[in-house]
Order: structure tokens, then C-alpha cells, then sequence
């Protein structure tokens, strides 16, 4: 489950003059830095809602009717072609709010066939926002506080969004509800479009008036949600916020996290390398990329450190102080940091872990004993089992897994039509006004973000090119920063009102500043970051844990990266499931 990022953007005036240099490289004009505040909304609490009319006070929009009134409408036909039902509507006190102090009208309802939404509507405060937020793994739960890049933050504390969130149609997070074609469909494309429309009409009834802006923020499994959405639906949402995307859902649930697992239990045997292992190996890798003082690999995709440069001598014994590595582990490593490749050499999934990811492999590529589980292994289980297939494979596990190019184009024809949100052709979405931000964490356990890096690019050159792409996309990568957060970077960052800036001022962000908090709630370093293929570097010599310390860097490593890939991003896989004349049918699908 992705942390919950509990900040606001932190704006800097010293970064201006440098960072518009910077970006104009990029986009072949000057860019000014989104500087101005956001405007703090007044929220007044208020006991019940009251049935008013709508109408914009200090206050923001007010109900148009009671939350009450709300479970009693009758909307089962209020949007052709998804029939839902309110089965709640509950009064929260600001207090209760987890998203912030205001009062809202918690709804719950269900979509056909299962598919369960929250909506939670303020009763003060509201500003025409709506705000759709992803889950992750594979789902299962509904969540209106999975907002990795917004929660906690102005304007959204102050009720200026009603924001909603689905189990995305199923309420287990294993994969077995796959089995079911119309489960697998909500799952893989469907789910987010249908919940927009029944809680764009919820809105409309509440308030008496349309939502203005309407925006998506989310990660890993919401980040892929958030890119099926740009792709397959491109004027559903405004702007978009999608935090290390699981797009490449087929081959990452099979071939990345096998390979990892194989190569971790290599032959099937006991774990070469542990959770013991991860702090001395992470230092070494430091130590071999060069890192600065504060251990963040700022570049890490420079780094090519080879582990076969600390393999133990003959008789020698590995220790904290002196350590080093067996051939099995050796191997093991090599094979983590290229990538699952087949038995040419190509790729089978678009990334590889980064040197510098090390301490953030616990529990996921290695397991605490020799002889334990790691996370890799489960999460091939459950694909390979029931998602994809035509029927379920019970018996299947990551050993079966064949790393060759004719079983991966055959894992590929049957799960990334559903499944995958790889098109890079978002034409239409630029078209239509849309603003995406991408972000992924560069010490990523779990998707490895130079998968992330390579969409982009396939983005550039499906739309025309550098400075196009920028004009309504943007890729920003966290040094040090694990899955949705966490790791040894700073993690806790503010996109919302990045995202609304740009789609309400045109104002691009042409920086983020993340910092690290201690379980204090106290900032303990700031660091800016800066658009794909910029990094921030300390060029000044000043304090490593303070923002104004650094300067965009053109990283050489990103800007030309080439993946020796056998898959592609391309347009034209996708498919759709309809049953028709009680058959499930699966077609291709019209863009």
C-alpha cells in the first residue's frame, strides 16, 4: 500500500533564474517557475447539511440538498451504459475527516456487477474540484485516502475537492477474481471511467451544479489506472497525477518479478542473497557509483558498478568490515541490475533494479531467511494463476516462468490487450487540454522506474518530440525514493497543486521540492527535482539536506537511454470485452 505523502509544495525563489535556464534547454523556451500560494480556502463546520440552493460563498459551493436525500434518489438509469446504486449516505463530522477538517457526506454505492465506490462530498468548502483517487497491488478495497501525491495538502484539507476512490470491481486483493471475464475487464480499463460518470452525476445532484475540473492521482496499480485513463479515455480527467505505474502489468507480474525470483533462488535452491546481506552490499555500491556524502545516488542509471569487483578471493570469508561476495551471489546481482532478458539477449520487460536500490529490497527481491519467501514470489503467483489465462492454472508458480522470446510473445497475446496501458500516442489527451505528471521513485523495489523512463521517451516521440511532450507532460524522478515512497531519499512531495496550477494557470512545473519528515512530522532535508532527463545536483557546496543547494543537471545516462527490448509501446493492442448474445466477447479496441 503506498505511503500517504502529508505535504504542500514547498516554493523557492533562489532555484528561478538557474532551473527556467534548464528547462528552456528542453522546451526551446523560457518557463516560469508555479511560485504563487495557493490560496487558503475557508471551511466553516456546520452541523447537517441543509437543503439550499447552490451558490458560491466564502465558504465555497454549498449542498444543493441534504446528505440524507442523497440514498434516496433513484440513478440506476441517470448514465446509459453503467447502472449504479447509492446504498449509503453518512454525515462525517470534520473532526472524523481523514482528508482534512471539513464535514462532508460520505456516499457508498455500487456499480454493475460489484464494483464499490466511496465518494466523499464536503459540505463547506467545495470549489467545483473533483478528485479521483487509484488503490494498489491488485485492488480489492476502496480507499478515498490512497491519494499518494495529494493527501494532506491545500486545497484538498480544505474541502475544495469531493474526492472518490473504488475496489476497481472486486473486494479480495488476490488475483482469483480474474477468473471472471467482467471482473478482468473492471480490473484492467473499465472500472475508473464507469466510477467518473456515476460520481460526476452523485455531484451534480448534490450541489445542484456540475464539477469544473476534474483530476486523477495515483499510484503503482493507481499509477497504471491513471495511464489507462490518458490512453483509453483522454477527456475524462483534466489533469492527472500517476506515481510508478504499473502500465507494463503483463510482463511485470510475470517475467520482471520472475526473474528477480529466480534469479534470487537460483536453480530453485535457498536464497543467495538475504535482507542480511542489503546494508554492507548497499554500501559497496555506493562506494563503487561514487555517491556524495549523503549516500543518494542522484544519477543512478549512470552507474554501470560491476559486483563482480568485490567477489571474495580464494578462502576468503565475508564479513561487515571486509565484505564481499560469493559467485552464486555474484550472479545473482548481474542478473537483478541487467534485467530479464531471453535467449538473445533481448529484454522481456522494459527496466532493471538501479544501483542504489538495495536497502529497499527487503521482503520484496529478498527474503529474510535463506530459505523464506520473498514478495517477487506472490506476486507472480497470483498473475500466472488466474489473470492470464483463460482459465486458472492453480498450479503455477515463478519456476514456470520460461525466459525465452516464443513464451513471452504467447504470455503477451493473451494478458496485455486487458491488462496493459502502454500506448504512448496521448495525442488525443493533449488535444483535449489534458496535463499529466509522472513520478517514480529511482530506488523502486517493485517496478523498476527505467520502465518509466522508456514510456516517456515512446511518449516524446509519439507526439512530436521533447519540447511537445513538455508542453503537457512531465516525468520527475525521486533519488533514493522506494515504491510510492519510503527509502532513503526525500519522499514527501506536493503534486495536486502542481497539477491544478497547470491546468487552471497553464503555470508547468518546472520543479517539485521533496523533503523528508521524521515521525515527528518535522523536515529534516529538501531536495528539488527536476523534469526527465534533468537531476538535481549540489553544485554550490552547500548543505546536502536543503533544496537551494542545487542546480539541474542534464543527465547523459537518461536523455539516451535505449532499451534492447523484444516488446514495444506502441498503439493498437488494445481490446475490449462485451458479452453479447450471452458470450463474452473480446474485440479490439477503437481509440
Amino acid at each position: 500500500m503506498p505511503k500517504l505523502f502529508r505535504w504542500c509544495r514547498w516554493n523557492s525563489a533562489t532555484f528561478i533564474a538557474t532551473l527556467a535556464a534548464a528547462i528552456a534547454l528542453v522546451t526551446g523556451a523560457s518557463v516560469a517557475l508555479a511560485n504563487s500560494a495557493v490560496g487558503t480556502a475557508q471551511a466553516a463546520n456546520s452541523g447537517s447539511a441543509k437543503a439550499v440552493s447552490a451558490s458560491t460563498t466564502t465558504s465555497g459551493i454549498a449542498p444543493a440538498m441534504s446528505c440524507s436525500g442523497i440514498a434516496q434518489l433513484d440513478l440506476a438509469s441517470a448514465v446509459p451504459g453503467v447502472p449504479f446504486e447509492i446504498s449509503s449516505a453518512t454525515e462525517i463530522a470534520a473532526s472524523a475527516n481523514t482528508l482534512g477538517n471539513w464535514a462532508a457526506c460520505d456516499v457508498k454505492g455500487v456499480i454493475a456487477p460489484q464494483l464499490h465506490f466511496e465518494i466523499k462530498l464536503p459540505e463547506t468548502g467545495w470549489q467545483a474540484n473533483y478528485l479521483q483517487v487509484g488503490c494498489g497491488g491488485l485492488c480489492g478495497n476502496t480507499s478515498v485516502n490512497n491519494a499518494p501525491a495529494s493527501a494532506g495538502c491545500v486545497p484538498l484539507t480544505t474541502g475544495a475537492f469531493a474526492v472518490a476512490s473504488s475496489d476497481e470491481g472486486h473486494y479480495q486483493g488476490g488475483g482469483l477474481f480474474s477468473t471472471d471475464p467482467t471482473l478482468r475487464a473492471d480490473f484492467g480499463y473499465k472500472s475508473d471511467h464507469e466510477l467518473l460518470q456515476a460520481a460526476k452525476t452523485v455531484i451534480k445532484q448534490y450541489y445542484g451544479q456540475a464539477a469544473t475540473h476534474s483530476y486523477f492521482d495515483g499510484c503503482s496499480q493507481g499509477g497504471h489506472q491513471a495511464l489507462t485513463e490518458a490512453q483509453r479515455y483522454p477527456t475524462d480527467f483534466d489533469g492527472i497525477i500517476a506515481g510508478a505505474p504499473a502500465n507494463n502489468f503483463t510482463a511485470l507480474n510475470t517475467f520482471s518479478h520472475a526473474w528477480t525470483a529466480q534469479s534470487v533462488y537460483l536453480n530453485g535452491g535457498p536464497a543467495t542473497i538475504t535482507n542480511a546481506d542489503l546494508a554492507d552490499l548497499h554500501k559497496a555500491v555506493l562506494k563503487g557509483c561514487g555517491a556524495p556524502a549523503d549516500g543518494i545516488i542522484a544519477d543512478p542509471l549512470s552507474c554501470t558498478w560491476d559486483p563482480g569487483t568485490i567477489q571474495c578471493k580464494s578462502g576468503q570469508t565475508s564479513t561487515s568490515d571486509a565484505y564481499c561476495l560469493t559467485p552464486d551471489q555474484v550472479t545473482t546481482l548481474r542478473r537483478i541490475y541487467a534485467g530479464p532478458t531471453d535467449e538473445h539477449g533481448q529484454l522481456l520487460y522494459p527496466g532493471y533494479q538501479l544501483r542504489g536500490s538495495e536497502l529497499n529490497w527487503a521482503g520484496i527481491i529478498t527474503p529474510a531467511t535463506a530459505t523464506g519467501a520473498s514478495g517477487d514470489i506472490s506476486f507472480v503467483r497470483e498473475t500466472l494463476r488466474y489473470q492470464i489465462f483463460d482459465s486458472p492454472q492453480p498450479t503455477l508458480t515463478y519456476k514456470d516462468i520460461k525466459f525465452t522470446a516464443g513464451y513471452y510473445k504467447k504470455v503477451m497475446a493473451l494478458g496485455e490487450g486487458m491488462y496493459d496501458a502502454t500506448d504512448p500516442d496521448l495525442t488525443a489527451f493533449k488535444k483535449a487540454g489534458g496535463k499529466l505528471i509522472l513520478w517514480h521513485g529511482l530506488g523502486d523495489q517493485h517496478i523498476p522506474s527505467v520502465g518509466t523512463m522508456a514510456y516517456y521517451k515512446a511518449v516524446e516521440k509519439a507526439v512530436g518530440g521533447e519540447a511537445a511532450t513538455m508542453t503537457f507532460a512531465r516525468l520527475f524522478l525521486l533519488p533514493g525514493v522506494a515504491h510510492c515512497g519510503g527509502g532513503q531519499g526525500p519522499d514527501t512531495f506536493d503534486a495536486l497543486t502542481a497539477i491544478t496550477d497547470w491546468v487552471t494557470k497553464g503555470a508547468a512545473p518546472a520543479s517539485l521540492t521533496t523533503k523528508s519528515v521524521d515521525s515527528s512530522g518535522n523536515t529534516t532535508a529538501t531536495r528539488p527535482v527536476y523534469p526527465f532527463p534533468y537531476y538535481a545536483k549540489n553544485t554550490t557546496g552547500g548543505p546536502a539536506g536543503d533544496a537551494s543547494s542545487y542546480t539541474p543537471v542534464k543527465s547523459t545516462a537518461e536523455a539516451n537511454l535505449k532499451l534492447n527490448w523484444l516488446g514495444s509501446f506502441r498503439s493498437g493492442y488494445e481490446t475490449v470485452g462485451n458479452w453479447v448474445g450471452g458470450k463474452w466477447i473480446v474485440s479490439k479496441a477503437k481509440k
